[in-house]
């Protein structure tokens, strides 16, 4: 199976960086839209394969670029972590994720995947590293069932944390993968 990781164009959060890392649902800039509109030109997404996308109004504005109006689902599983993780860290209102009663008052054409985990009200950024890991593998066992093309559209250091738990090792910061950035791996 293969799974494709996207990261979001360039937000409005970072256009006076960093001033505006308290933005409450920051969506994405002009360049973001088209960062993500060339994106589109490199990735055939079709309509069965599935599109995970993070409860993020950033997030959601790629995958609509993407994918259009074609239905995609939704999951903070896949909403914005820390990495690494670091208690002493802030976090930043850039990262709130919508909840549930938000998204379907904003958004339309999409299914929600959260497995009943209580973790809309603070997302999985602070969550600790066992529980992060013990709710990512539901999601990736549930992705197994599906014998189909994923695409995860979600955030950098998200991208990173699933990543190392699929199997790949030494990540670091620099393996992030930037502003509309998008990376193939197997997975079985």
């Amino acid at each position: 199976m293969e799974i494709i990781f996207i990261r979001h164009g360039h937000g409005e959060h970072l256009n006076d960086y960093p001033h505006c890392l308290n933005t409450v649902h920051p969506g994405l800039t002009a360049c973001g839209e088209q960062q993500v509109i060339e994106l589109s030109k490199k990735l055939e997404i079709n309509d069965e394969d599935l599109v995970i996308v993070s409860p993020t109004k950033r997030t959601i504005e790629t995958a609509k670029i993407l994918k259009g109006n074609t239905k995609f689902i939704i999951s903070p599983l896949v909403g914005p972590r820390m990495f690494p993780q670091c208690k002493e860290l802030p976090v930043f209102t850039c990262d709130q994720i919508y909840l549930k009663s938000e998204l379907s008052s904003t958004y339309s054409g999409f299914d929600i995947v959260d497995f009943n985990f209580n973790c809309w009200e603070t997302g999985i950024n602070t969550i600790n590293e066992r529980q992060f890991e013990d709710y990512a593998k539901q999601l990736i066992n549930w992705i197994k069932t599906k014998n189909r093309k994923i695409y995860i559209i979600s955030h950098d250091g998200t991208i990173t944390h699933y990543r190392l738990l699929l199997g790949e090792k030494n990540l670091t910061r620099h393996n992030f993968l930037g502003e509309a950035g998008h990376y193939c791996m197997s997975v079985y």
